[in-house]
């Protein structure tokens, strides 16, 4: 018999996010008035950040395979082949409005759920990443968020020791009311030793790995899923509270009980805790599982069961074992100071039955709580493209030299030295290319030249303008910062952040932006193999720009011959790989220098970025490149002046004749371009190479002495440019409240 003390109101099911259909459905479902523990555990399957009701339909165009792909979407994470019987594994997830509630525990459990989902399927974390984006600088919460989270992410990712290598940090005021944290992590694995969260055998003992269950982040995944109002300080118990040396022990814990064969499945509790992943390791395996809650280790005394199915207390784990090898595993968690309990075993009913204190509190059909969860097909509106903004409409700055200082000292554009500096990039021994260039790149684990490169990139300027070339240029960038570094691109996870779903116009943001995701992806041979959408990122009825972010992985057979920014050598030749410059509509210049944001965004020829970027990763493994640079915010001038501020050393180029504006020419921001830079003996080599390719090579220049001079245009030099640049983060953190 279900004991049921709680009345279900409808004033109950409206504050579990479910709507009356929903609510409809369910009972259509199980035939009956749900007990509070099972509103609860639908609540928390059926939600946006679980379910994606919304996004499925839209998910499923987007290309997931490959021939490195080993595993795609549906996992914890993606899993990528990278040769010599190793895989990388990989992730995005968002941990928005935690971080907005309550932004160091907010951050610091976004890092450690990422992590786990990494090293659930095996891998050991060997890189971390973080795309943050926070409101207009002068908003009055603005410093306090950004301190908070990025202390969260390096308290976290620094006291489990994974370097944290890259990453983005941007401001607008559409951000002031709901930031944004999507944290990334990759690890490595042996490529036949991935484990999987589908449980297979009938009678298995189900155990709970870990640290112990509290009260911290009891609806925390119905809470993602919702706007926020003027109640948002009521949500703060909704947010988890993260303990990095628990999860390091987590890890090694794991890796350990991996290698002993006793693993069938797998699933940490993350998202709606123990409901989530024991429902997804049943249901995967087409099979039952009952749990009796009174085993579950808890740090707080009389949790109820509807608590304990929806805590998202961290660094908890989920396991079905071979029962030969119970004591075993005990042994090694007990070495570790971690909890190990028997919960329940999987049955052959298909049933997602739990018992608390001698009685049934939930007894639902295990499939249907997943696969019969609601799904819309949203209507939705495409906004008109804005017109093409020509150069000639544009005013040119009047001090050329002042215009370009005030972009590398804008708070989108400054050094992020100030945060990652916080982070510990180093850790492990293995960083080749640490924060500030095009990637980051660490070597392999086991191998002296071998490396991997990751990145996160998005524009969403370009996505609220137009969000299918955005989508493009968002995985477009993210292929060329790679390229960038002379690293094969090897596959991509994304993080799509959008507002209400609901209305017709976000839905053609998030349809736009998904369908130009697949074109890009499509035709630069670059999969999607795992990630996350976060919707509902409002507040107020002010919803967020269009931020689908996309984090990428690529392979170096020899980092020895990978490219960074910095100019090298006095003499290098300057040359300029791509067409001229001159789209300035949604550019860096028209609204930092104009306070202007118009215009449709760049087009993405995407056989060009194919054709170019080939071009470029070929001659940096040819050794033919000093120095190489992508060309994207604020356009070539600012592309020289961070290859310039990178090593101290100046340049002097020129603005062809040929050039249509003089600040087209420099501020534009077309795709598909690079800065390389060469010794003078091998430029015919490159340009021959170019001509070859198809591809346009222009001599813009030498580099040498200690200004960054145009000709006839501006002179400044390159110390004054890097103090600008590297004074405004610290300044602005700096300052009082």
């Amino acid at each position: 018999m279900l004991q049921n003390d709680t009345p279900i109101t409808p004033e109950l099911v409206a504050s579990h996010g479910l709507k009356p259909d929903e609510y409809q459905r369910i009972l259509d479902l199980i035939g009956r008035v749900p007990t509070l523990t099972e509103l609860g555990i639908f609540s928390a399957m059926w939600n946006e950040h679980c379910s994606y009701k919304s996004s499925k339909k839209w998910l499923r165009t987007l290309p997931t395979t490959g021939p490195r792909v080993i595993c795609g979407p549906g996992e914890n994470a993606g899993v990528v082949d990278i040769d010599d019987g190793q895989a990388i594994i990989f992730k995005m997830e968002s941990h928005n409005h935690p971080s907005f509630i309550e932004p160091y525990q907010g951050a610091a459990t976004g890092v450690g759920g990422i992590l786990r989902d990494v090293f659930t399927m095996g891998a050991r974390p060997v890189a971390a990443m973080n795309a943050l984006r926070f409101g207009s600088p002068d908003h009055p919460k603005t410093r306090h968020l950004v301190s908070g989270v990025v202390s969260g992410v390096g308290g976290y990712g620094n006291s489990f020791g994974v370097p944290t290598v890259g990453g983005e940090v941007n401001f607008h005021e559409r951000y002031n009311g709901n930031i944004l944290v999507n944290a990334f992590a990759a690890g490595l694995a042996d490529a036949d030793k991935i484990f999987y969260s589908k449980a297979e055998g009938v009678g298995l003992p189900v155990v709970y790995l870990g640290s112990k269950t509290g009260r911290d982040g009891v609806g925390g995944a119905t809470m993602a899923s919702a706007e926020f109002d003027e109640s948002i300080e009521e949500k703060r118990p909704t947010v988890q509270v993260g303990d990095p040396f628990g999860e390091k022990l987590l890890l090694e814990a794991c890796l350990e009980l991996m290698k002993t064969g006793a693993v069938i499945a797998i699933q940490d509790m993350g998202a709606a805790g123990l409901t989530c992943s024991a429902v997804e390791m049943g249901a995967k395996g087409d099979l039952g599982i009952e749990l009796d809650l009174d085993k579950v280790p808890c740090r707080e005394a009389n949790m109820t069961a509807y608590e304990m199915m929806l805590s998202e207390s961290q660094e908890r784990m989920l396991m079905v074992l071979r029962p030969e090898q119970e004591k075993e595993a005990e042994a090694i968690f007990h070495k570790w100071g971690l909890d190990f309990a028997i919960v329940g075993w999987t049955t052959d009913d298909l049933r997602f039955r739990i018992l608390h204190k001698g009685a049934v509190v939930a007894d639902l059909p295990i499939k249907e709580l997943g696969d019969e969860a609601p799904e819309y097909d949203r209507p939705f509106v495409r906004r008109p493209v804005p017109a093409v903004l020509k150069a000639e409409d544009v005013a040119e700055p009047n001090d050329y030299a002042e215009a370009l200082l005030k972009l590398v000292s804008s708070p989108d554009m400054a050094s992020r030295r100030w945060v990652w500096e916080q982070y510990d990039h180093l850790i492990q021994g293995n960083t080749a290319q640490k924060p500030g260039g095009d990637a980051a790149v660490i070597r392999v684990e086991g191998h002296d030249r071998k490396g991997l490169a990751f990145t996160l990139d998005v524009s969403p300027r370009y996505c609220e303008a137009d969000p299918f070339e955005g989508g493009k240029q968002a995985i477009a960038e993210c292929w060329r910062n790679l390229s960038a570094v002379g690293a094969e691109p090897l596959a991509a996870t994304d993080n799509l952040n959008f507002g209400n779903p609901e209305k017709p116009e976000i839905m053609g943001q998030l349809v736009g932006a998904i369908e130009g995701i697949g074109a890009a992806c499509r035709a630069l041979d670059f999969p999607i193999v795992s990630g996350n959408v976060s919707l509902y990122n409002e507040t107020n009825g002010v919803g967020i720009l269009p931020t689908p972010a996309i984090g990428g992985v690529g392979l170096l057979p020899d980092i020895d011959v990978m490219a960074t920014v910095a100019f090298k050598h006095a003499g290098d030749v300057i040359v300029q790989i791509g067409r001229d410059g001159h789209h300035l509509g949604q550019s860096v210049y028209l609204r930092e220098i104009l306070g202007r944001e118009e215009g449709a965004p760049p087009p993405v020829d995407l056989a060009e970025e194919r054709r170019t970027g080939d071009f470029v990763r070929g001659i940096i493994r040819s050794r033919l490149v000093t120095a190489c640079h992508d060309i994207s915010d604020g356009g070539l001038l600012v592309a020289l002046a961070e290859m310039a501020m990178a090593r101290g050393l100046g340049a002097s180029v020129k603005v062809p004749e040929s050039a249509a504006t003089p600040h087209g020419f420099l501020f534009g921001e077309d795709q598909a371009r690079y800065v390389v830079t060469v010794d003078p003996s091998v430029l015919d080599a490159v340009t021959a190479a170019a001509a070859e390719a198809g591809v346009e090579a222009r001599v813009l220049g030498t580099v040498g002495g200690e200004v960054l001079d145009v000709a006839d245009i501006a002179t400044i030099s390159v110390a004054k440019l890097k103090q600008g640049h590297e004074n405004w983060f610290p300044e602005f953190m700096a300052a009082a409240e």
